[in-house]
């Protein structure tokens, strides 16, 4: 059966000081609360050993916000996905559309990613979605459909069912705009339907599909109550507790 998750991704904020504060925080608001989801927050880089020595990884799960495309080598500045592993994290969210958007990331760059995630038994976190243009113009569950295969569908079955996705309207995205909880199901159900024309019903209904764009604790009951939003990966919101804890109590 696939998992409710709630995944916080932190992008370019917070020192090392003021990351493990706010692990911390939420770690420990998870430890007097059931959660009926899994709950995740993927940090930099820099900060992802000193996290993992603080939380209770039972409780709350820790990932990376990106791993290169090699393995190891002359590539200055890059952080694989080995040395991911080796911090104490298990995720890695890859493919976002600010990767995408700002440093060129192509399907093959991303295919070369997962292999590497999934070699490192990292739980890549990919993440899909169209721009503005793409859904003013129609074209929007061609734009997803393509991202999906061009970036996954090279994978055995066993390995896609290690996928989480992340479905993100890129015109959402930090800009206060959210997809309707209409708009999110109807795309999340096409998705799941590309997954099931390649892979077969059993492993689409097992895919776990997280909603992201301007996710909030006013709107996160609302999306998570369609059927096949399975959660969320929150941006903004994640990087304040009460904010973060009120989208993981909204399930």
């Amino acid at each position: 059966m696939r998992k409710n998750i709630v995944a916080g991704n932190w992008k370019m904020n917070t020192t090392v000081a003021e990351g493990v504060a706010l692990a911390k925080e939420v770690n420990e608001a998870l430890a007097g609360f059931k959660a009926n989801c899994d709950v995740i927050v993927c940090a930099p880089f820099t900060h992802l050993a000193s996290i993992a020595s603080v939380i209770d990884q039972n409780k709350l799960g820790l990932g990376a916000e990106n791993c290169a495309d090699h393995k190891s080598g002359a590539y200055t500045g890059e952080v694989s996905a080995a040395m991911v592993a080796s911090t104490g994290a298990t995720y890695v969210i890859l493919g976002h559309s600010e990767r995408r958007q700002y440093y060129g990331e192509t399907a093959e760059t991303l295919r070369e990613k997962v292999a590497l995630a999934l070699a490192n038994g990292l739980t890549p976190i990919f993440c899909i979605g169209e721009v503005l243009e793409e859904r003013e113009n129609g074209t929007y569950n061609d734009v997803v459909k393509g991202q999906i295969v061009d970036g996954l569908f090279n994978l055995s079955a066993e390995d896609f069912g290690k996928i989480i996705l992340a479905y993100e309207p890129v015109w959402a995205i930090g800009t206060g705009k959210t997809a309707t909880a209409d708009q999110a199901e109807d795309m999340h159900a096409h998705i799941r339907a590309v997954i099931a024309e390649k892979y077969g019903k059993e492993v689409a209904d097992n895919t776990s599909i997280l909603y992201g764009g301007s996710c909030k604790p006013s709107n996160a009951a609302e999306l998570f109550a369609k059927p096949d939003v399975d959660g969320g990966l929150i941006g903004g919101a994640s990087l304040k507790c009460a904010d973060f804890m009120g989208i993981v109590k909204a399930f």
